[in-house]
């Protein structure tokens, strides 16, 4: 029986450090370096302190160009976008970023922030990267929020959002009542930590979009929202939500993905990545 009891506790530390520590939706230094060796395509891992946050970052492509700033969903890191930075295609046209949001990758993870901080740490961020060019947001999920906040923040800066599979409209959002439960220790403990950061700003994410919605009118760039019709996870009807809202945007323009999920950016990525070269 002590045996046992050694056996269970030595088992149930073990699955704390794995949660806390071994899945963390992230690719280590050296898994980047060798998945860009292997695409022969030049690359920047790197790490930049914002206030008191460090943002990690991957960048490709031509440092004079156009810049387009790739934002992830929950949970993530800069990797969701990895196909896009190394496409030829792309690559002749844009200066492409793809950034660890804060709580996710290597930027501070672990430690969620809820919409606005993040989008006051990244517009500080984008602003300490431009390069007198133009810039552009690709926001996927609720990065999709994140980059219209951003935008309504930096409305000289950005030229045009685009907004994939967006989780926007605060009415869409259902909270589940679970998640109260697994933010409180010691549940919050028995989840990977990764998981435990996204259910913080995922239950934060309906008063976050309440608050959201009175700075919309201060948006006034361009915005293409590219949606899937069977998105079960962010609804189709934030696409009508951005639509009614955005009023003073410089132009909207909608691409629905018939039958897709929420998935699109790696589903459809040859949609995507099609309209991202018609940005000017």
């Amino acid at each position: 029986m002590k045996i046992f009891k050694r056996v269970a506790l030595l088992f149930f530390i073990f699955y704390i450090f794995f949660c806390q520590s071994c899945l963390t939706f992230r690719l280590t230094h050296q898994e980047t370096k060798n998945y860009f060796q292997n695409k022969q395509q030049h690359y920047i891992d790197s790490t930049i302190l914002i206030d008191k946050y460090s943002i990690h970052y991957i960048e490709t492509g031509n440092k004079n160009k156009p810049t387009i700033f790739f934002i992830h969903g929950s949970p993530g890191s800069w990797e969701a976008f990895k196909e896009y930075l190394i496409d030829s295609n792309l690559l002749l046209n844009f200066r492409m970023i793809s950034i660890d949001r804060p709580g996710f990758g290597y930027s501070n993870f672990g430690h969620a922030q809820n919409l606005f901080k993040q989008s006051e740490i990244l517009s500080k961020f984008i602003l300490k990267m431009e390069n007198d060019s133009s810039v552009f947001l690709v926001g996927h999920s609720i990065a999709g929020a994140v980059a219209v906040s951003l935008a309504c923040d930096t409305p000289n800066k950005i030229k045009e959002i685009v907004i994939l599979a967006g989780a926007v409209d605060p009415k869409a959002e259902e909270p589940e009542k679970w998640r109260p439960i697994l933010k409180t220790p010691p549940f919050r403990y028995l989840i990977p930590r990764v998981l435990s950061t996204a259910n913080d700003e995922l239950w934060w994410l309906k008063k976050d979009l309440i608050q959201l919605q009175k700075d919309l009118p201060k948006l006034k760039t361009k915005v293409l929202i590219i949606h899937g019709s069977n998105d079960q996870l962010v609804p189709y009807k934030n696409v009508f939500y951005l639509q009614n809202q955005l009023k003073n945007a410089a132009d909207i323009q909608l691409i629905t993905i018939e039958k897709a999920n929420h998935f699109i950016p790696w589903s459809h990525y040859q949609i995507i990545k099609n309209e991202l070269l018609k940005l000017n």
